[in-house]
């Protein structure tokens, strides 16, 4: 596997990293515990070094499986969780308050089974804390080795300039993909201007850009996919062109739609990394060889062609959830 270095700071991963959010939290049933453990441990095989996880994953029983799952390994890999919700609770709202980062940071620490936090993301911005207050707090969790890296996720420009001012940002987490592109506009160029890198979240779309999902697709009860815009039946439908595309293209070079999405991602900047998730050991294996996968010039000219001329419908996330992001 190769390994990606975020800007300046002295942080090195896999070229791909692994999203655990989906092995208890967000798409339908948790996967059994032994099962999620052995993908965890198989991605550390493949050369996986990164990992996601966040208290409000579950709650918390996500932070929980990933310590277990990289305790033999633990020094091997970089682990990123994020503070930034009521009581661990996504459902309840934001709460970036100096006390409550501590309090996140410890209890993290003894779920993740471990000395250290590689990366601590803000979840999400909290328009009711001060962002110098939230970044100066993670460099005192910094000074005391309970963190290594500071992140935010989802953060604007502004938000991310006056945050690195007070402690720098080793990444941001923000959504990334073939068909949600927004980044590129002003987010990107700061990231780079700044030397901080960029994790892209929900790289295959949240499933859609692999190809296995279409207008009659059901999802699970409490699928986190049945409230967003994007994934109404009509969206799909309409939104399955750009997967067509992507085929044709997948097609010719012999991979998979999947792998065709990724390595366009990886060929951005050199400082981007995806964190697809599964609950797949087939389809971590298929993620992972998406990094081996090197497009020509003329490749990426044509996959800007065919994004070109499709426009993506539906909203990426439901009003509620919307005003939470590009503060």
């Amino acid at each position: 596997m190769q390994t990606r270095k975020f800007g300046r700071a002295n942080l090195e991963v896999s070229a791909i990293g692994f999203g655990c959010m989906g092995l208890s939290f967000g798409y339908g049933p948790s996967t059994e515990k032994g099962a999620a453990i052995a993908l965890i441990r198989s991605a550390v095989e493949e050369g996986v070094t990164f990992f996601d996880t966040a208290e409000v994953y579950g709650p918390f029983t996500n932070e929980e499986l990933v310590g277990e799952a990289l305790a033999p390994v633990r020094d091997e890999v970089v682990i990123a969780t994020k503070f930034g919700f009521k009581d661990g609770d996504s459902k309840l709202g934001l709460d970036s308050r100096p006390e409550r980062i501590r309090a996140v940071a410890d209890a993290s620490l003894k779920r993740l089974k471990t000395d250290r936090i590689d990366l601590f993301y803000q979840h999400r911005v909290d328009p009711d804390v001060p962002i110098e207050d939230v970044a100066g707090t993670v460099k005192d969790l910094i000074r005391e080795g309970k963190v290594a890296h500071f992140g935010l996720s989802e953060a604007g420009v502004q938000t991310i300039r006056r945050a690195h001012s007070v402690q720098p940002v080793a990444a941001l987490q923000s959504e990334y993909s073939m068909w949600w592109r927004e980044p590129e506009a002003e987010i990107i160029p700061t990231l780079e201007e700044l030397g901080i890198g960029f994790v892209a979240y929900s790289p295959l779309g949240k499933g859609f850009l692999t190809g296995a999902i279409d207008d009659k697709t059901t999802f699970a009860r409490d699928d986190f996919r049945n409230i967003v815009p994007r994934f109404s039946p009509e969206a799909r439908k309409a939104n399955h062109a750009l997967v067509d595309q992507i085929g044709e293209i997948a097609a010719a070079k012999q991979v998979t739609p999947a792998q065709i999405a990724l390595a366009w991602l990886l060929a951005q900047k050199p400082w981007i990394v995806p964190i697809p998730g599964t609950t797949k050991p087939h389809r971590m294996r298929e993620n992972v060889g998406a990094a081996a996968v090197a497009l020509t010039e003329a490749e990426l000219r044509r996959i800007e062609e065919a994004l070109g001329h499709i426009k993506v419908q539906g909203d990426r996330y439901p009003a509620h959830l919307a005003a939470r992001v590009g503060r």
